[in-house]
C-alpha cells in the first residue's frame, strides 16, 4: 500500500465537506446522502440494472464477452474495446458497426485510451502488467511495455505515455516503449487523464484527484477531495475534469486553471461510470450503469448543467465519443454488445 495512504484519509475526512469549498460562483447540488462508512474505504463499483425495454434508436454491434473500456480515434472513425474470452481489442468503424481487427491481448483490460487523433490506442492490461499500444488505422500492436501493479488506466502527453497502476499505488512513466519512471500515488489510483502539460489522477481508495507535471517523476501538486467514491476522470472544454463519482451519484468538476480548484457538483440521478469527453461541443457524457442512460453534462460557464438524456443498452458500463461527428458507443458489460447512436 502507498507510503501517502495516510494523507489520502486525511483527503477523506474532508470530502465530508465538498459541496462547501470551492469558489463562490460554485454549483451546490443537494447531496445524495451522507458519507458511506468504509472500514477500510473501499473502490466504488457500478451498479447493474433491469433490461431495457422498447426500440433504441441507432443500432447495436455483438462484440465478445464483457466489454469494457471505449476510446474512439476521430481521425479514422475507429472505435477499440476490450472484450474478455478470449481476451481482445476489437476494432470495428463507428459508423458502419463493421468490425476491422481483433487484437489478442496478454490479459484482462477495464480502460482504453487514445494518446491523440490518429493513435495509438493505449491499452492497459491489468492481469499482465502491461501497456500495449495499438495503431487504429492497421489493428497492429506497435510496443508492449511491462509498468506497475495491474495498470488500470492510460493517458498521453507528448511523448509520454502514463499508467495508473492500481494495485502498486504507483504511477508508472512509459516513452518510447520503455519504462523510464515510476513514483508513489495516493492509494489504489484509477482514472488517470492528460491535461495540458500535466496528468489528473483519481485515486478510487482514497477519494483524491490531484494534478502531476507530465515528466518521468511525475511531481504532485497536493491532493483534493473527489467525492463519496469516484471511479474515472476526463478532460473536458478549458481544461476543466469531470470525475465520475459513482458512489455519490454524481459528476464532479474542478477547474486546473491556474491551480486546482473545485468548480461545482451535480447529480445525475443515477450511478455514473465510465465518462468520454467531446471538448468541441463542451460536454462530457457519462453512462449511468442501472438506468441505462447516457448523460450530457455541458461543462462551459461558470456552473456544470445536464444538457441531454439519451436511451441506450443494459449496464452501459463503458461509453466513447467520436469527437468528430459526435456518435456515441456504449458498450453493455452484460450482453456483449456496442450500442452506436447519434445524439
Amino acid at each position: 500500500m502507498s507510503a501517502r495512504l495516510p494523507h489520502a484519509l486525511a483527503a477523506v475526512l474532508a470530502g465530508a465537506v465538498l459541496a462547501g469549498c470551492g469558489s463562490s460562483d460554485t454549483t451546490t447540488v443537494t447531496a445524495p446522502g451522507p458519507r458511506p462508512q468504509l472500514d477500510p474505504p473501499q473502490a466504488a463499483e457500478p451498479v447493474t440494472g433491469p433490461p431495457v425495454t422498447g426500440e433504441l434508436p441507432g443500432r447495436t454491434v455483438r462484440v465478445g464477452a464483457k466489454p469494457e473500456g471505449i476510446a474512439v480515434d476521430p481521425d479514422t472513425h475507429v472505435a477499440a474495446v476490450a472484450v474478455q474470452s478470449p481476451d481482445a481489442l476489437v476494432l470495428l468503424d463507428d459508423r458502419t458497426g463493421r468490425v476491422l481487427h481483433r487484437v489478442p491481448l496478454p490479459g484482462q483490460v477495464r480502460h482504453v485510451g487514445l494518446a491523440k487523433p490518429g493513435g495509438p490506442f493505449l491499452v492497459p492490461v491489468e492481469t499482465a502488467d502491461t501497456l500495449v499500444t495499438v495503431d487504429p488505422a492497421t489493428g497492429r500492436e506497435l510496443s508492449t511495455t511491462k509498468v506497475g501493479n495491474h495498470p488500470h488506466d492510460a493517458a498521453a502527453v507528448g511523448d509520454r505515455i502514463f499508467t495508473a497502476d492500481e494495485f502498486g499505488s504507483t504511477i508508472s512513466v512509459v516513452r518510447g516503449g520503455k519504462l523510464v519512471g515510476q513514483v508513489p500515488a495516493d492509494a489504489q489510483p484509477g482514472g488517470i487523464a492528460a491535461v495540458g502539460d500535466q496528468v489528473a489522477l483519481i485515486a478510487v481508495r482514497a477519494y483524491t484527484v490531484e494534478l502531476f507535471s507530465a515528466s518521468d517523476r511525475p511531481r504532485g501538486t497536493g491532493a483534493q477531495s473527489a467525492g463519496l467514491g469516484p471511479s474515472h476522470v476526463v478532460t473536458g472544454p478549458s481544461g476543466r475534469l469531470a470525475i465520475a463519482d459513482t458512489r455519490g451519484q454524481a459528476l464532479i468538476v474542478y477547474d486546473t486553471e491556474p491551480r486546482l480548484r473545485f468548480r461545482g457538483r451535480i447529480a445525475l440521478g443515477g450511478t455514473p461510470v465510465g465518462l468520454a469527453s467531446d471538448p468541441g461541443r463542451g460536454v462530457v457524457w457519462t453512462a449511468l450503469s442501472e438506468r441505462g442512460t447516457a448523460v450530457a453534462v455541458d461543462l462551459r460557464g461558470a456552473k456544470p448543467r445536464i444538457t441531454k438524456r439519451e436511451k441506450t443498452i443494459r449496464n452501459p458500463f463503458s461509453i466513447g465519443v467520436d469527437t468528430d461527428s459526435g456518435r456515441l458507443v456504449v458498450a453493455s458489460r452484460s450482453d456483449g454488445t456496442l450500442h452506436l447512436l447519434d445524439p
